[in-house]
């Protein structure tokens, strides 16, 4: 797709003025240079044009507000005056893959106050002895080249600590569903204390039923005892009684 189709279809839904981002990577340029991007894209602060075969800039717009700046894999081998005098506030630019051979054209990057990252790898110019060094010495505003500063430090990726926040967003979860299964926890914990107090009950009544038995077979023992005792007693007190009457009986007999 050209490119000027791509930014037409960008705009479809939106006026220039409100972009802020634009994508139009593994588009056609025509010749070689810019078309359709123009000065109304005021506040646009992301631009990447990788691989669009572009060889010149040209034609690119003022961009006062742009900050991130993607040409890679394309055939520029020079003209980069042109974007510090366009895009000013430029912090990160991307020129890796290109046609850039000697410090004379980097050195058009010297009026880019604001640029801290610079990538040119892959560009014959990485190939020059003490590459890094010169162009850390040429360019003394930048922090990062090539991905790392003058001590080999990597540059962070803010795309990827933004995935990491999100990945720990994930992970940490919102706070009700930590309580839910805390709740959740509780629960099973308190299901788990509920059994084990179940079956020492269940053992425990187990017990007190046997006990129980045999407290009722002593009883029931002790109580044949007391009843045949108790019936022994009836016995010797009636055999008293029949004692007793037995004179009384015999005296009325013998007043009559």
């Amino acid at each position: 797709m050209e490119m000027k189709k791509r930014i037409n279809l960008e705009l479809r839904n939106r006026a220039p003025e409100k972009v802020t981002e634009l994508v139009l990577d593994n588009c056609r340029s025509s010749n070689g240079e810019i078309e359709g991007l123009n000065d109304s894209f005021k506040e646009l602060q992301f631009l990447s044009m990788a691989n669009v075969e572009l060889t010149s800039l040209a034609k690119l717009p003022t961009l006062s507000k742009l900050r991130k700046l993607e040409l890679s894999d394309n055939v520029i081998s020079g003209g980069l005056e042109v974007l510090a005098e366009r895009c000013p506030n430029l912090t990160y630019l991307n020129l890796s893959g290109n046609k850039i051979k000697d410090l004379g054209t980097v050195e058009a990057l010297q009026n880019l106050k604001n640029l801290k990252s610079l990538d040119l790898f892959n560009c014959e110019i990485t190939n020059l002895e003490d590459y890094r060094d010169s162009i850390f010495e040429l360019l003394q505003q930048i922090t990062y080249l090539d991905g790392f500063d003058q001590e080999d430090n990597e540059a962070p990726d803010s795309e990827d600590d933004d995935d990491d926040d999100d990945d720990d967003e994930n992970e940490a979860g919102p706070p009700g569903e930590y309580e839910e299964e805390d709740d959740e926890d509780d629960g099973a914990s308190d299901l788990g204390e509920g059994e084990e107090e179940e079956e020492v009950g269940l053992s425990y009544l187990m017990k007190e039923e046997i006990q129980d038995e045999e407290d009722d077979d002593d009883y029931v023992e002790g109580g044949d005892e007391e009843e045949e005792g108790s019936e022994e007693e009836t016995t010797e007190g009636v055999r008293g009684e029949k004692r007793k009457r037995e004179p009384e009986d015999e005296g009325e007999e013998e007043e009559d």
